[in-house]
């Protein structure tokens, strides 16, 4: 029985966070918010990750809170794909789950691959912000 319930409890969990991922990628809005001289952000998940939750999570807060300390995120548009979409993947040149990219200027100026940790993901959204 204890078997069955961690099972039952783990495809919850997983479920849970699927569903809170959608693409959110487009190559019109991309181009358009980058012809406006927004920085760009984007994040790669699948299905079943946990850290790409995690990542999307954080990414998330950034959006809502609109700034970090004397760093406005107001000229910031943020984009996320499924990793197994390869028409983007090849597009953006991302092989792996939880890769985050920033763009500013039609090009990339940043890339991570795996980073969950608040505080770096907020470090590299101010440092590029003030390149």
């Amino acid at each position: 029985m204890k078997k069955f319930l961690v099972i039952i409890f783990c495809v919850i969990t997983f479920n849970a966070i699927a569903l809170e991922k959608e693409t959110t990628f487009n190559k019109q809005m991309f181009d358009k918010a980058q012809s406006e001289g927004k920085f760009v952000i984007v994040s790669s998940w699948v299905k079943y990750c946990s850290s790409c939750a995690g990542q999307m999570k954080i990414l998330k807060t950034a959006q809502k809170e609109g700034e970090l300390s004397d760093i406005k995120f107001d000229n910031i548009e943020y984009f996320s794909f499924d990793i197994t979409e390869t028409e983007i993947s090849k597009m953006l040149n991302v092989q792996f789950q939880t890769t985050l990219l920033i763009f500013k200027d039609n090009k990339e100026i940043y890339r991570s691959v795996g980073e969950t940790t608040k505080d770096l993901i907020y470090e590299a959204i101010k440092s590029s912000i003030k390149t």
